[in-house]
């Protein structure tokens, strides 16, 4: 008797390449002479990463230069959560809040469960525990054909395969 395949499907982030990223967008716009004497930062403050300078396309600018540096490192920009992406002015200067995506929510999941149901291969069952997803099947074709068509699928979060057996 074959024993069951199985992987299980994530949303993680390696936290110290972000911590990387965000040191190198932070010395390039420390450099970069479009953001001398304007006040431009780029900083962890708390959870959250803070953008900050003196105008609302500086501060989306800083957050092209971070995006690329995520970008570089191998960090899906799915993971980077700005809100609504419009810096709010703050007395003189303008900030914008993002964060780290981390988990699974339950609506992720279930709509990774329906995906998987509706289009996958009929022999896959898929289970939620917490914030990721099992997926087994007898068959290693059709856990290849599933993660294939996650990653085809258009989906808000960032996704991992991991724990292959």
């Amino acid at each position: 008797m074959v024993a069951d395949s199985s992987f299980d499907i994530v949303s993680k982030v390696d936290r110290q390449e972000v911590d990387n990223a965000l040191n190198q967008a932070s010395k390039e716009v420390a450099q970069r002479y479009d953001f001398k004497n304007v006040g431009a930062s780029i900083a962890w403050s708390g959870e959250s990463i803070v953008l900050v300078a003196n105008s609302a396309e500086r501060v989306l600018a800083i957050l092209d230069v971070f995006e690329t540096k995520l970008i570089k490192r191998g960090i899906s920009l799915k993971a980077l959560d700005t809100g609504d992406k419009e810096p709010r002015p703050s007395g003189k200067e303008y900030r914008l809040s993002a964060s780290i995506k981390e988990g699974l929510s339950g609506d992720a999941a279930k709509k990774i469960t329906k995906i998987i149901r509706d289009e996958g291969p009929k022999a896959v069952k898929t289970q939620i525990t917490g914030e990721e997803v099992r997926v087994t099947s007898k068959s290693r074709d059709d856990l290849q054909a599933v993660i294939a068509l996650l990653k085809g699928s258009d989906l808000d979060v960032a996704l991992q395969f991991v724990n292959y057996r």
